[in-house]
């Protein structure tokens, strides 16, 4: 590894790092997850052809997010571990901003502050009695 080979790698580079960072972009699961909800799945079923799109858009994964070229590469597409891994993703239910605000130990004027009940409140409780 010579001065040439040194120059030559754009390691430290952040805009390459960047370009190649967004341009295989895939959706993020809450999107993905707001897909899947049946007033929005419906528009997935019957697309409308799209001659920009693989497949004319009209094989679609809705997990996923990725449109197929035929139903041959989205069935292979479908039994394959990326496809299952992202299922098993899509089965937890999303973080909500109220969950977000409470981990930072924020909190909004429109709530009320819950009590965390513990067993050792409990126990208190009732020897107490």
């Amino acid at each position: 590894m010579g001065r040439l080979r040194r120059s030559r790698v754009h390691k430290g580079i952040r805009d390459i790092q960047r370009k190649y960072r967004t341009k295989r972009y895939m959706r993020d699961i809450d999107q993905i997850h707001g897909d899947i909800q049946p007033e929005n799945a419906g528009k997935f079923e019957k697309p409308e052809l799209d001659p920009e799109l693989p497949g004319q858009g009209q094989f679609y994964c809705i997990q996923c997010a990725k449109h197929y070229i035929n139903q041959e590469s989205l069935s292979e597409h479908q039994k394959g571990k990326i496809h299952k891994k992202r299922c098993k993703l899509l089965k937890e239910e999303p973080y909500s901003q109220a969950e977000a605000d409470a981990a930072a130990g924020l909190q909004r004027a429109d709530t009320k502050p819950k009590k965390a009940k513990t067993e050792a409140m409990d126990v208190s409780e009732n020897s107490t009695a």
